[in-house]
């Protein structure tokens, strides 16, 4: 009987990476875990690779099997690749897929291809000190966030599943295994280039940038300076990306080169975290002893690790003044992307001399009392420019009630040049002010459920958080204050 279209063997491994050769990889089988178990699946995500909602649980599959590191599909051609990096601003040298496999790249589209990766799939070459496991409480917070950020319109990788094993894992202690299953067009990062760089292999360097540029960016082929346009479209594809977390309050806490993507997308779900409380230098990550990746401090290490990358791109660009002229876009680029996401959120359709300020006295106000970043502006949708109106819900979170005052006064000034009725702009607004996002203390719930062997709460909460700008009034808790627990949460590099 001939294979469907949807069967595994009919899939079409394409493996474009695996063909740059063993300089950029070693090839090794997974080594899976006992006793696997589904914690969750992402049928967003499955959308992605054109599988059917149900491929997890189809006959004939082995979907558990290969997703826990124990089979493989025919046509998979799995490898551990080899990188380096700065980590907390500091050269670290070769690092590479210590814990992560890539199964192979499947075709999707006619010139479309999706790399399948498993985090936590055991011992790589590049394992170092480490033992090529995850843990399950960072294995779900990565499947979370990652389906989370794609909800939220951020580029980010994807989480197509993720699974649980009793194979005990040491960290600070004993805990049990998991293997989550990421997707994206490449899981290439700024330390790929820096690896080849840094150890002077030139060929392999432009090996690994004709691929990136061939299979991603092709228009800068045209170009007179091809690597130079590389750099350039990777600034701005950062630097946008900057703009969008810090608009939505994420930090994600372990900025290093190794752990930005060449495609601009959120990559490596760590020690991340979204903002309660507004404070702009908030340290997500307990292991971030000098606050270099504080919240308000990811714009300027996004243009340091650029300026990293076109260090490591300078023997193809073959001009210092050319890689420098590449990245000089990211000055205006963010500061334009970030204007533009927070006028939107202030409901600010039209732009006016003055927006800018009103937008970062709103900040101050919040940074001085510490007001809650989701929910203020949530609420401030439903803020009525009517003279004398009542906005008592979005005054009383804060303490400068005075300040709160006089600020209001200028924001319905302000409207009053605005096209839209206040509710046109409350509908605006509500598509760009998530009521919903992954909190720490709701992935906490999540994750001590699931330690419990108990994974409903981990699918709940990804039900909840696949339609963040949605009401969903029977979920009205998941958008509520954090509770005070929250704020003795500490995450680490630990997992």
């Amino acid at each position: 009987m001939p294979r469907t279209r949807d069967e595994p063997g009919a899939l079409r491994w394409i493996n474009r990476y695996a063909g740059l050769g063993p300089a950029f990889h070693t090839e090794l089988a997974p080594q899976g875990v006992p006793q696997p178990r589904w914690i969750a699946t992402s049928r967003s995500a499955a959308g992605e690779l054109g599988w059917p909602q149900d491929w997890f649980e189809r006959d004939g599959w082995q979907s558990l099997e290969v997703f826990s590191g124990n089979a493989l599909w025919p046509g998979m051609r799995p490898l551990a690749t080899v990188y380096s990096g700065h980590q907390f601003g500091v050269w670290a040298g070769q690092l590479g897929d210590g814990r992560a496999l890539l199964l192979g790249e499947v075709q999707t589209g006619p010139d479309a291809g999706m790399e399948i990766q498993l985090k936590g799939s055991g011992l790589t070459p590049y394992s170092r000190m480490g033992d090529g496991r995850a843990v399950l409480r960072s294995s779900v917070r990565e499947f979370l966030c990652s389906e989370a950020m794609h909800a939220l319109g951020i580029p980010t990788t994807r989480a197509l599943c993720v699974v649980d094993s009793p194979l005990p894992v040491r960290r600070e202690e004993v805990e049990t295994a998991a293997v989550t299953t990421r997707l994206a067009p490449s899981f290439v990062r700024f330390g790929h280039f820096e690896h080849f760089s840094r150890h002077d292999l030139h060929a392999e360097l432009r090996a690994l940038a004709d691929e990136v540029v061939d299979r991603h960016f092709p228009a800068c082929r045209d170009a007179t300076n091809p690597y130079a346009a590389l750099l350039e479209e990777v600034t701005r594809r950062t630097a946008d990306l900057m703009a969008q977390w810090q608009a939505v309050g994420f930090c994600h806490g372990v900025m290093n080169t190794d752990n930005m993507s060449i495609l601009g997308l959120t990559i490596d779900y760590g020690p991340f975290g979204f903002l309660d409380a507004f404070v702009p230098h908030h340290v997500c990550n307990h292991s971030d002893h000098h606050g270099r990746y504080a919240y308000n401090r990811q714009p300027n290490i996004g243009l340091w690790n650029l300026h990293a990358l076109g260090q490591a791109l300078l023997p193809l660009i073959g001009d210092a003044d050319a890689a420098l002229a590449a990245l000089e876009p990211y000055k205006t680029a963010f500061p334009a992307a970030l204007e533009s996401r927070m006028r939107a959120k202030l409901g600010l359709a039209l732009e006016e001399p003055g927006d800018r300020e009103l937008v970062d006295d709103l900040l101050r106000l919040m940074a001085q009392d510490r007001t809650d970043y989701s929910i203020t502006f949530r609420r401030l949708a439903r803020f009525s420019s009517a003279p004398g109106a009542d906005n008592r819900a979005l005054r009383d979170l804060f303490v400068d009630r005075q300040g709160f005052d006089a600020w209001s006064t200028r924001y319905r000034e302000r409207l009053q040049h605005e096209p839209r009725s206040d509710g046109e702009r409350a509908a605006a607004m509500n598509r760009v002010n998530p009521k919903f996002v992954l909190r720490n203390h709701l992935a906490d719930v999540a994750i001590r459920k699931a330690q419990a062997g108990d994974f409903d709460e981990v699918r709940r909460l990804l039900a909840v958080l696949e339609h963040p700008y949605d009401e969903q009034p029977e979920h009205a808790a998941y958008a509520d204050f954090p509770p005070t627990w929250a704020q003795t949460i500490e995450v680490s590099c630990s997992s």
